[in-house]
């Protein structure tokens, strides 16, 4: 956590424990596997991505990902987190809270990934609860924002059972698969209900032990 030392805001958890889920900010130790579900899902995930650079599951790609992240959350602008399954470690996916707006705002949006073999079991779901405490107390953030295609239907009912409502439509909104393509807008606030769901316990920071990872 040296890397993080400097952060002016506060200092970020070294992990956040969920239901059958840890998120834990990306390690450059982390390159491996990343690179690996990312390839084994390249197809799953394509019709709901930007392009990928040629270069994207390269090291040096990766080590030049590190350094902006690192940037980012020292500057306060984003706070990216891996998702592992409780149980083995596993690595699942990700997701990130980016493009963080102060002063007036103090807003962010809400970013996810899931690989392929881990798609549909709910953890991508236990993974956003989790980060909701962090999202909106740790980091003092008002209303989170989030966008999905239209006919996304999972991605829909993750973000309505975690409490974002729709807010509006927004045409052409991103560049998905070198498409620009409209998008379904949803916000949520920390006065927000979260839908009930079957929990093993309540999310928590804890340490994180590398020997573990």
């Amino acid at each position: 956590m040296a890397l993080f030392r400097s952060v002016s805001w506060h200092e970020p958890p070294m992990l956040i424990e969920g239901e059958a889920v840890l998120l834990r900010m990306p390690q450059m130790s982390d390159f491996a596997a990343w690179a690996a579900l990312r390839e084994r899902s390249r197809t799953f995930l394509t019709p709901w991505e930007p392009i990928w650079p040629a270069y994207d599951l390269t090291r040096g790609s990766f080590r030049r990902r590190m350094r902006r992240y690192t940037r980012d959350v020292r500057e306060d602008l984003a706070y990216p987190f891996l998702v592992f399954r409780r149980s083995d470690r596993a690595l699942l996916g990700g997701l990130s809270l980016s493009n963080v707006r102060r002063g007036v705002t103090q807003t962010a949006n809400l970013g996810y990934w899931m690989g392929e073999p881990y798609a549909g079991r709910g953890y991508m779901s236990a993974a956003v609860r989790a980060l909701l405490p962090f999202a909106h107390g740790t980091l003092g953030l008002r209303r989170i924002e989030a966008a999905c295609l239209p006919h996304n239907a999972p991605s829909i009912r993750l973000l309505e059972g975690s409490g974002f409502q729709r807010e509006g439509y927004g045409r052409e909104y991103l560049c998905i698969n070198g498409v620009w393509q409209d998008h379904l807008l949803f916000a949520r606030l920390g006065t927000d209900a979260i839908a009930p769901a079957r929990r093993l316990e309540a999310p928590s920071l804890v340490p994180f032990e590398s020997g573990k990872e």
